[in-house]
Parts: structure tokens; sequence; C-alpha cells
């Protein structure tokens, strides 16, 4: 373990970025473009008012990702953040590296001043509710609803 290391990600690591979030789509079958996920990736990391990519690696070779999108939350005490997407390759799961880089990004989101960490899990996923639980996340009993605005 001592060979990962985990690294903001730059514009230019847009292709490594593509790669790990289709792996990451297909284990629940979600819908995947290409093009549409390309230009939003752009657009996040060439803003950092809207919150940071980490690349996680072994050595050189990229094996996950975490995301950490700011939001804004009365109820919860003003500047939030949302786990949008944490994924691992297979390999590298139930290791310790998960909660490793729970804990960095938990105190980097702490220092930017967030008050409040959210995000959402498959309810089959058991092991990533393990670990977050593990972080004290809690299960408000409410159902996340989206529309989508624009297509």
């Amino acid at each position: 373990m001592e060979t990962i290391q985990h690294r903001p990600a730059l514009l230019s690591d847009i292709d490594t970025l593509l790669v790990l979030m289709e792996r990451f789509y297909a284990i629940d079958g979600y819908p995947f473009a290409k093009e549409k996920t390309r230009s939003s990736l752009t657009e996040f990391l060439s803003d950092k008012d809207l919150g940071i990519i980490w690349i996680i690696s072994d050595g050189d070779r990229p094996v996950g990702y975490i995301v950490l999108a700011v939001i804004y939350s009365f109820e919860f005490g003003g500047k939030n953040a949302f786990v949008d997407e944490f994924y691992l390759e297979a390999e590298y799961r139930v290791k310790g590296i998960g909660k490793k880089v729970m804990d960095d990004m938990c105190a980097e989101a702490e220092h930017l001043g967030i008050h409040a960490l959210h995000l959402e899990v498959e309810q089959h996923n058991t092991l990533a509710l393990s670990l977050y639980r593990k972080f004290h996340f809690e299960d408000h009993h409410r159902i996340l609803m989206t529309r989508m605005l624009q297509k």
C-alpha cells in the first residue's frame, strides 16, 4: 500500500478519468456518454470552485478516482460537498485504500470549510456501505430524486 497515492486531477488527466469512469458506470449498468462526460470533466476541472477530483494511483498506474463536488445547504450549515463518485479497481478494494482515501478526503473537505459531506450508494454495495458507515455517514431515510433539466 506504500505505492498508493492520490493527487488532484488536471485537464491533462481527462482521458485517464474517462477510462476509469466508464468502468465505474459499467458496474451497475449506468449509461456512459463519453463525449458528454469529457465536456463535463473539462468544465469541472477548469473551475476550482466546483470541487476537486483526485486520481488514485499505484505507482504510475491509475487505479481509481474520487470526486468531491461543492454545494450549499442551509439545512446543513452552509458550504457542503457531495462525494459524487468514488471508484477503485476491483483488485484494490478491501485493502485499506478506500479508508485512506476517505480519511484524506475528509481532512481536505474540512480544510476547505465544508460543513457536511453527502453521498449516495447503491443498496446492494455492502462494501461501500460498510466503509461509509465507518466514517459516520448516516441514512436520513430520504429518497434522492433527480430531474434532468438539460440533456
